[in-house]
């Protein structure tokens, strides 16, 4: 039951954040979506054992935690979700590629490098996406989605199911209530129920569906989901998109850490 509640206040928790009045929210979603999209496709873009190329892209999301005032730690408990997935895909590279390669002065196995690259690459695109949601909120990202013609039946099906995670929750909430009633010494649903307690949550999730769309149709729904006002876009925004690109780009073509290294040690 704590990790419904958990997962439950997970999800306002980003909604909450995504009301705060700084300078970041108050950006033009459309420019904040495009600037996270141009950021995730040039993280992505260097090579599978790149690393020092990485950590110049450490100074977006690290600016934006400054800057849009968000805690952190629940955004870093977002990431490690991911992580055993990556480490699942990545695991493996140390042990079928033997090649070794020198990394800050140290000699390693290439597998190791390119498995810390996939880490590394991780973090900062999960990162900065939560961001993004953190900082706009599903309903503006939604009207962003819109202006660039994404097509009405996606950015609807969208929206529906990031609201309907928190309505399955509670469904699935008060059905575990009702099973420990029925089973008070017992810890967790039992193996042999799990079918019965699936099945009576699809069918329960069918019934709660229907009654949120006549809920909806009721209102005044008729296909269109209607995201709220969507303001101009604005010379700070347009300044905040161009320096962002312009910092993206030079830091994917030149290697920035290698560049202060020689700098301060007077190499060439």
């Amino acid at each position: 039951m704590t990790s419904l509640k958990t997962s439950m206040h997970d999800i306002q928790f980003l909604d909450e954040l995504a009301q705060q009045k700084t300078s970041i929210h108050h950006l033009h979603p459309l420019v904040k979506l495009i600037t996270t999209v141009v950021y995730l496709t040039v993280v992505v873009s260097f090579s599978k054992d790149e690393i020092s190329g990485l950590f110049p892209f450490l100074f977006y999301p690290v600016l934006l935690f400054s800057l849009a005032e968000i805690p952190p730690a629940p955004i870093f408990k977002r990431v490690l979700w991911v992580m055993p997935f990556v480490i699942g895909i990545g695991i493996f590279n140390p042990i079928f590629d033997q090649q070794t390669v020198d990394l800050f002065g140290l000699t390693i196995s290439r597998g190791w490098l390119t498995f810390l690259s996939i880490i590394v690459k991780t973090v900062l695109t999960v990162t900065a996406s939560i961001l993004l949601i953190a900082t706009t909120g599903i309903n503006q990202l939604a009207a962003a989605l819109r202006i660039l013609k994404l097509p009405k039946i996606f950015v609807l099906q969208l929206l529906l199911t990031y609201r309907y995670i928190s309505v399955l929750i509670e469904e699935l909430a008060r059905m575990n209530i009702a099973y420990s009633l029925r089973a008070p010494k017992q810890q967790g649903i039992h193996f042999s129920a799990w079918g019965s307690f699936a099945g009576q949550l699809l069918l329960r999730t069918f019934d709660r569906a229907q009654r949120v769309y006549q809920s909806m149709s009721l209102r005044g729904f008729s296909g269109e989901y209607h995201t709220g006002k969507i303001t101009k876009l604005c010379m700070s925004d347009v300044i905040y998109f161009i320096c962002w690109c312009l910092f993206f780009l030079l830091a994917r073509i030149y290697d920035i850490p290698s560049l202060m290294g020689s700098f301060f040690t007077g190499g060439d």
